[in-house]
């Protein structure tokens, strides 16, 4: 049997299903369901997925047997809508759309009013005496032809209807007369003679046939490409073609054309939501062409349609089992839906409708967790404007995308994407967005259009991305080629800051300052959602009180990593740091020198230095300790009950030492040495390859004292703060252990330092004692490194740089190229290597517990806020994963995603 490629469905019945959504594309795969539903749906069929495919391998030629499909279809089509192409009388007209399986909204390419040719306007005209609404879709034909199929470009078309509007004295194109238009049409059939090399096609089925080619080829057009590259959205076979017959929103008063939502995309509240035009096609709602109307006043101007619309916008929404974005249009009286898809919408939106879809009983509180992304939430967790901050609002549009953003004003998609990579937060500002603009989009913190509404591209494609958006503002006037924008007396010029209040859709002049987000109410409500079905634990990444507080705010459940480093920069203690390196570095040099001394003399005056020094090494650690402990008492009040994992030193010592000459001579000042002794020091500290080197607990088996007072100072603050009434549990980590002789070594000196504390103070705590696996060694090995360690931490930032002997610091220059070509799927430093350092991770989880059956395990490196290591986690049995605070709520979501998908 010959394959089967084209799909039917019209009359009730139909070829395809919501089932389909792989092989017919999201379109066309609700199209087919809707109509089999006995939804109004104009008839039509979809070409599959497969033929993108197809045709794009044999580089845009059809497969055999495929034009022979699409006529039999069309034949089908012209039997349905009792028309046939190039009839005058009974003219056929179609529109060509594309739709993937996942949907891309406003990224490939649309064909509407296609069949239209002299004698089928002049055929129009005769039968229905309206020569305006002819003239108005073949001028529509002819532009949207020319542009998306042939590449003569929408601005020579829009340059004619412009001077044509100019001319005529009217500022909206259906105000022009049907002479006026009349004349657009032979401007623009001149226009496209001249830049096609051809008069405009006649044949009906040839113009099908291009227009078919120009969706397909739109699958790989830049915009789309990078739409996909954004989003994530591998794996798809290509772009499916709608055939649909036409039906005409702007025949006249009793006709009209919109876009509606079930649920407010921008914030999910329950009510029905949309924009409609009287006398318009879709592209005008969509594009911004018009300012359109809110979709409740269609109650005052068509009663009978509007209610006929809100109960099918109802029970579509229960069919589908989610918010529905809907297209419809009325013509002559009668409403058809053109499509339905799941609607895109804001993060904070996303979580209202899947809490409230639970109480409604629409879906369960596993499908509600899987309907949020785990990156929508990163959106909630940004800063909002400060309520008591004075503003200067400009003007105001229409609150498109919720949300604050402030930034400098750019007024090209180009120069967005350049400020971005010089570090630059930008404002994109434009009269109107178009598909091409994505990058530019992408990069800016937020969009500024003068045109559009709620559902224009600028709208839609800002909520998708969860970008601040104000649209429509009708008094900004924009001066794309001199790069600024003037709203009444106020110009702002490329460069000045702006801010834009989504929420409000204001537009204000200068810089707002914001204010740190709260999770409460629906958020509140969908984390507990997510906390019932997850098994992962989630801790967080914390080195300060700070820190540790706003996680627990979050949701975290501990602390899985306090890196001691961090405090050692802070305020004056840097210095007792520098003293002790220099002095640790001295000492360790006399060690050697004893060796070699051949005199009593000789090995008497190294002894006395070596004396000094140490005592130079010893008061420093002395003067270190009670910051320290400070440090820790803060960190376990914050953390109170919770467990608290904390990494003892583990950067060289280099990092704290300064590198240039005027630094080492201030701190040869402060410390009284000579700038020659610092720069000495500095030099002999210098490693080609320092992370690799003498690092981690490679530091504490040259210097133990080191880990002997954060040892301390851990233990006495523990102490400390448990006195006060709260509970503690601190858990040392040990890094960077590649043996079980260096963890014994090690383990040894912190536990005899801490049963000094004991015994000093009469008091004791329970504590834990544990390593951080990162060298590969350690992992292989890791059957003999549990029998000395209580937990492991998977540090997999530098487990992936020594596995895959990539530098992180460095590999950033060509890792790109690395992903671009599929070499691997992703940055392994930004998702977890599951088939490599994976397989080592779960390689260490598998002997750690053959010998230690209570081994805790958990990863503490930037994966744990990662959702597909997350997933990697919980398969490979670990008991909690860590994060930064603000990737808390992410891992928690994920964790239950995971917990779902792996049953």
């Amino acid at each position: 049997m010959a394959q089967k490629r084209v799909y039917f469905f019209g009359s009730g019945k139909a070829e395809g299903n919501a089932k389909m959504k792989e092989l017919l594309g999201g379109k066309g795969a609700n199209l087919a369901e809707m109509t089999s539903l006995g939804v109004p749906v104009p008839p039509g069929f979809t070409i599959a997925t497969s033929v993108c495919g197809e045709y794009n391998k044999s580089k845009g030629k059809w497969p055999a047997g495929l034009e022979a499909e699409v006529k039999k279809n069309v034949e089908k089509l012209a039997k349905a809508m009792n028309a046939k192409f190039g009839d005058p009388k009974k003219p056929l007209l179609v529109s060509v759309r594309s739709g993937a399986a996942v949907s891309m909204p406003g990224m490939m390419d649309t064909v509407l009013n296609l069949g239209l040719n002299d004698d089928v306007v002049a055929g129009i005209i005769a039968k229905t005496g309206n020569a305006r609404f002819a003239y108005d879709i073949y001028r529509r034909f002819i532009d949207m032809f020319g542009d998306v199929v042939m590449g003569c470009h929408h601005e020579h078309f829009e340059k004619i209807l412009h001077q044509a509007k100019q001319k005529a004295k009217v500022a909206n194109d259906n105000e022009l007369s049907a002479d006026q238009l009349k004349d657009v049409v032979d401007k623009y059939k001149a226009v496209y003679k001249k830049n096609v090399g051809k008069m405009f096609p006649q044949s009906g089925f040839d113009q099908l046939k291009l227009a078919i080619n120009a969706v397909l080829d739109s699958w790989n057009i830049p915009r789309a490409v990078k739409y996909r590259e954004l989003n994530k959205i591998t794996g798809l076979l290509g772009t499916a073609v709608n055939v649909q017959a036409m039906v005409f929103g702007n025949m006249g008063d009793d006709c009209g054309t919109g876009v509606c939502f079930t649920r407010n995309p921008s914030t999910g509240k329950k009510e029905f939501y949309g924009e409609f035009l009287m006398n318009a096609q879709g592209e005008d709602v969509v594009a911004g062409i018009r300012t359109p109307v809110p979709l409740q006043k269609l109650s005052k101007v068509m009663p009978k349609c509007y209610k006929q619309l809100t109960a099918l916008m109802t029970r579509l929404e229960k069919h589908y089992k989610d918010m529905q974005d809907m297209e419809f249009t009325i013509q002559e009286g009668k409403l058809y839906i053109l499509q339905t898809r799941n609607g895109k919408r804001t993060a904070a939106a996303a979580v209202k409708c899947a809490v409230d879809m639970v109480k409604e009983k629409l879906i369960t509180p596993n499908i509600a967790v899987t309907r949020v992304e785990p990156e929508q939430l990163d959106r909630l967790l940004h800063p909002s404007f400060d309520p008591r901050a004075k503003r200067e609002v400009m003007t105001k549009g229409l609150p498109a995308s919720p949300g604050a953003a402030v930034g400098q004003a750019v007024f090209t998609a180009e120069d967005a994407e350049a400020w971005k990579k010089k570090g630059k937060k930008v404002i994109l500002v434009r009269i109107e967005t178009s598909p091409e603009d994505i990058g530019g989009m992408d990069a800016a913190e937020g969009i500024l259009t003068a045109r559009g509404g709620m559902t224009s591209h600028a709208a839609v494609v800002a909520r998708g991305m969860g970008k601040c958006c104000v649209a429509g503002v009708s008094d900004l006037n924009i001066s794309e080629k001199a790069k600024k924008f003037s709203v009444g007396k106020t110009t702002i010029k490329e460069g000045d800051w702006i801010s834009l209040d989504g929420t409000l859709g204001q537009v204000i002049k200068g810089k707002v300052p914001t204010v740190e987000p709260k999770l409460s109410g629906d958020f509140g409500k969908f984390m507990t959602i997510c906390d019932k079905i997850r098994k992962l634990g989630v801790r967080t990444n914390a080195d300060t009180p700070g820190d540790a507080a706003r996680a627990r705010d979050f949701g975290a459940e501990g602390i899985g990593l306090c890196r001691t480093e961090h405090m050692f920069f802070e305020g004056e203690r840097i210095w007792p740091v520098r003293s002790m390196i220099l002095a640790a570095d001295d000492y360790a040099d006399m060690l050697d020198d004893l060796e070699t001394a051949q005199t009593n003399k000789e090995k008497d005056a190294i002894n006395k230095q070596y004396a000094a020094s140490k005592k130079q090494f010893e008061g420093a650690l002395q003067k270190l300790l009670p910051y320290q402990r400070k440090d820790f008492e803060g960190i376990f009040k914050a953390m109170a009950g919770l467990p608290v994992t904390v990494r003892l030193l583990d950067p060289p010592l280099h990092e704290f030492l300064p590198q240039d000459k005027d630094n080492q001579a201030e701190m040869a000042k402060r410390l009284k040495v000579k700038p020659a002794f610092v720069k000495e020091e500095v030099d002999k500290l210098h490693e080609f390859n320092p992370m690799l080197g003498h690092r981690g607990c490679r530091l504490a088996v040259t210097y133990p004292a080191i880990y002997k007072m954060q040892a301390r100072a851990i233990i006495e603050a523990a102490l400390k703060v448990k006195k006060g009434g709260k509970v503690v549990l601190p858990e040392i980590m040990i890094p960077l252990v590649g043996s079980i002789e260096e963890l014994a070594l090690v383990k040894k000196d912190v536990i005899d330092e801490i049963n000094k504390v004991f015994k000093e103070t009469g008091k004791k705590i329970k504590y834990m004692v544990g390593t951080m696996i990162e060298v590969p060694r350690a992992a292989l090995t890791a059957d003999e490194v549990a029998t000395q360690a209580e937990f492991f931490s998977f540090g997999t930032n530098d487990l992936t740089q020594m596995t895959m002997g990539f530098s992180r610091d460095d590999a950033g220059k060509f890792l790109g190229e690395y992903v671009k070509k599929g070499i691997y799927a992703v940055d392994p430093f930004q998702a977890l290597d599951q088939t490599g350092v994976g397989k080592l991770v779960s390689i260490g989880i598998e002997l750690g517990r053959k010998t230690n059956k209570k081994l805790k395990v958990g990863i503490c490196g930037e994966h744990g806020g990662e959702p597909s290591s997350i997933d990697f986690c919980h398969r490979a049995g670990m008991n909690y994963v860590s994060c930064s605070p603000f990737r808390v709520p992410i891992a928690r979501l994920a964790a239950a995603q995971a917990a779902i998908k792996n049953g």
